[in-house]
């Protein structure tokens, strides 16, 4: 498989400036805002990061990005990937991922069972596509799908993710409000039919690092998150980086 890293999206921060953060998502900022945090509450937070990142996305009028800006050279971010081949592949609807080892599977089974009552009972929407989570849960993969049209308001179906705009305009939908960008990665792999295009985001908010990577077809969005205590990335970020890293759009 042929990957190709076509373009970056590195602004850097104005001197002597500090810029407040807006919000993009109530939301996604209304279980954020705690002084003192119970133990309780941190594990839960810890466990949801992800899910607070990503199944936040929700349709949102064009507005300016108010993420911070890391000043790390944004190489680095690249200099450790992992080789996952060895890893389990997960198959899900339209999608695969690796999942790292001794992670658990929290993805939520199946309702066969829907459907088929008297009252026609409908199966109840699945969160993610899939979700996986370390052994104490502070380490967390999911896979979210999403319609496109739920993200960008648009009459076509949406068939890349260039579609939903480039990979700075699309930061306005995938990187939260008041994060810490550190690296915006296009990445391009070889199809028989050509070339997919996948954005990469990391970023860091609230004392959690997540790695984002999104992608679109036939009109769905679909995003594959890792997430982890800053305080595990320098020893896990490679890991979890490279497990994002490893959606691939079927």
């Amino acid at each position: 498989m042929a990957v190709l890293l076509s373009s970056c999206f590195d602004p850097q921060p104005k001197p002597h400036q500090n810029p407040k953060p807006n919000s993009y998502s109530p939301t996604y900022l209304s279980s954020l805002h705690h002084e003192k945090p119970s133990p309780t509450f941190r594990r839960d937070f810890l466990f949801q990061s992800l899910s607070m990142c990503i199944a936040s996305l929700t349709l949102k009028p064009p507005i300016a990005l108010s993420a911070n800006v890391s000043s790390s050279p944004s190489k680095s971010i690249f200099s450790g990937i992992a080789n996952t081949k060895s890893w389990f592949q997960f198959y899900g609807d339209g999608f695969s991922i690796r999942v790292p080892p001794q992670f658990q599977d929290l993805t939520e089974p199946e309702d066969f069972n829907a459907g088929l009552s008297l009252y026609g009972d409908k199966a109840k929407p699945k969160a993610f596509a899939a979700r996986f989570a370390s052994s104490d849960g502070s380490e967390v993969v999911s896979v979210l799908i999403k319609p496109s049209n739920e993200l960008k308001i648009t009459f076509l179906e949406a068939q890349d993710i260039t579609d939903l705009g480039s990979l700075k305009e699309a930061a306005k939908i995938f990187v939260p409000g008041g994060a810490t960008l550190y690296a915006a990665r296009t990445i391009k792999i070889k199809e028989d039919e050509g070339y997919r295009t996948y954005y990469f985001y990391e970023f860091g908010r609230d004392e959690q690092r997540v790695a984002l990577v999104a992608a679109v077809n036939s009109g769905k969005v679909f995003v594959a998150g890792a997430s982890a205590p800053q305080s595990k990335w320098d020893n896990d970020g490679i890991k979890l980086r490279s497990a994002a890293m490893s959606l691939t759009v079927l």
